[in-house]
Formats: structure tokens, sequence, C-alpha cells
């Protein structure tokens, strides 16, 4: 298979034996780097509009599927241009849109002078195996649109054009992301994101890609056991991207690496944080957070957010955390 252009993250790949996969590198040249998301099965819940039954697999089984059938670079599946027939890129999901709940989204967007050409929907929608209370998975290309999207969303909350997410939903969100953080931990920084909204009781993502001129692939290193680091953010341009990019004033540690969307955006510029992952190297030393997709004794936390909430919060709130 060839292509026009490059293949980005939010992308999806469908091989020859119909799995389906979701691309999660920019640095995709010799390769797709991606990682399995459908496979097909006779007894599978998400059904395509072509009557082909497939099954959502969990993190564990597709490492497993993949290791099996496909090589790795740089500890990522490669899957061969070859075995790919169907490249679904999210921009295709804006062009034939009849979904109202999209559409709305696009409406929005459009009026702060998002061209629809920097929106596309990822995810289950993307590839024709939404369930019926499947998220939107919205995306916007390049840095500029996805900051006008943020602002937009937070202007149609205040102003009463969507309603705010309400604790119903943001303890959904909770249990879905897991995170190692309480649930006052993570709402307090999820709010000040404006990355999450509602439209109706729908719920959906705004998730930040790359435009053509702003790609740069984040190099694999080589692993080095687990550390825990505070570090002031010196630049959040990319804390939205897919690694999550925090450059940071260390001694020893140059990046803040995020794998998972739970920390996407997790702090800003100025900014102290509590980070804890995997030591990597790469010329320089980074710290990977979300070598699982559970991310299990890994964090990142803005010190400098939750200090100021404590200051803020008055003696008898602060005594019943």
């Amino acid at each position: 298979m060839t292509v026009s252009e490059p293949v980005r993250i939010r992308d999806f790949v469908i091989t020859k034996e119909n799995w389906i996969f979701a691309v999660v590198s920019y640095d995709n040249k010799a390769y797709i780097q991606g990682f399995l998301r459908y496979v097909p099965d006779k007894n599978g819940d998400r059904v395509r509009q072509d009557g082909k039954r497939f099954r959502k697999v969990d993190f564990d089984e597709a490492q497993h599927l993949m290791y099996k059938s496909y090589m790795y670079l740089n500890g990522l599946c490669a899957i061969p241009y070859e075995d790919v027939v169907e490249l679904k890129r999210p921009q295709q999901c804006i062009e034939h849109c009849d979904d109202a709940s999209v559409l709305r989204i696009v409406e929005l967007l459009e009026g702060y002078g998002i061209p629809r050409h920097h929106m596309g929907v990822t995810g289950s929608r993307l590839v024709g195996l939404a369930a019926e209370s499947s998220d939107i998975d919205f995306v916007l290309y390049g840095k500029p649109s996805f900051e006008r999207g943020r602002a937009a969303l937070r202007d149609a909350v205040e102003c009463g054009l969507l309603p705010p997410i309400d604790s119903r939903v943001w303890q959904q969100i909770y249990q879905k992301r897991s995170p190692e953080l309480t649930f006052e931990e993570f709402v307090l920084h999820e709010q000040r994101k404006w990355n999450r909204g509602l439209i109706g009781k729908t719920y959906f993502d705004l998730l930040f890609v790359r435009g053509l001129d702003e790609i740069v692939a984040e190099p694999r290193g080589i692993d080095d056991g687990f550390a825990t680091i505070r570090a002031a953010v010196t630049n959040d341009c990319y804390a939205f991207d897919s690694p999550a990019i925090y450059e940071i004033e260390h001694e020893t540690v140059k990046k803040v690496l995020s794998y998972t969307h739970t920390y996407a955006g997790q702090a800003n510029e100025g900014e102290v944080i509590e980070a804890r992952g995997t030591c990597n190297e790469a010329g320089a030393t980074r710290l990977i957070v979300g070598t699982t997709r559970a991310a299990r004794g890994e964090w990142i936390k803005s010190c400098t957010l939750l200090l100021s909430r404590e200051h803020s919060a008055g003696p008898a709130e602060q005594s019943r955390r």
C-alpha cells in the first residue's frame, strides 16, 4: 500500500487478516507502528455495516497476539505496508458525517475559525465499530487548532451552550482511567484541561495530532529501572501529544513522556511536577510514564496545582481531606 501523506497517530489500519490497529507513532516510514484494538470474532459484540463481527482486545491479549504475528522495532509492533489493505484517517469521519452529536462539535469549532480539514474522529467510530454507548474521540490537527478547540469548549460550557461534566461522569472517567491519583486529585487536574466535554449525554475527548509541518518522532530508547522525580516544567508545548512531552529542569532527566492519555496536559510550564515511571536512555535520559495501558505504579502530578488547592481550601475542607 502506498500513501499520499505521512501516517500519523490516531489513524487506523486494517490488515489482510482483518486485524484493526491504532497507529501509535509518527515514525512510520519503513513500517506502520501500531497497537492491536479489534480482531474478527463470529460471536463478537461489535458489528460493521458489512455484517462482519469483531471484538475489542485488551492490552495483554493484544500484546500476546502481536508478538506471535509481527516483529517489533524499538519496542513497538511493526506492521509491513504490504500487510495493510485499508488506511482509515480521522478526517474521513468528518467528510461523510451524519452523526448529530459529531456535527454539533464541528459547528461549535467552526465558530472559532477551525477549518473542517483540521478535524477528525478516531476510535471505534472511524472503523465502523461504535456501540450505542461509545464516546466520541474528536481529533484536532495542529497546535493552533487544538488550542482554539480547548478555548471553544471552555467558552461553550461557561456560557451554557454545553453542560459541565458532573460528578457522576467524572466518576465514570476516573473508573475507566483508574489512575494512581485520588479521585479529588484526578478531577482537580482534569477540570483545567478543557479537553473533555458532553454533547447531550454523549461524552467526548478533544485529541491532539501534530500538523504535517510539526511532525518530529520521539525516539525509543533503552529502559533502565523505575524512578520518582520532582522537577520544574520548562516547556509544555506538546503536553497533549501522544506521547505527552514535558521538558523539565532536572540534574539527570531532561523530559517526562506520558504514553497514557490520563496524564496528557497534566502540568503547565513553570509548575513543579512529581513523576514516577521508567528511566529511558535515548541520547538523554527521559522518564517514561505509561509503560502499560493501566500505568500501575506510575503517575504525573502537578505539585504546584495541589499545593495551591490546599492553600485555597478552608480549614473544614482540609480536615475532611
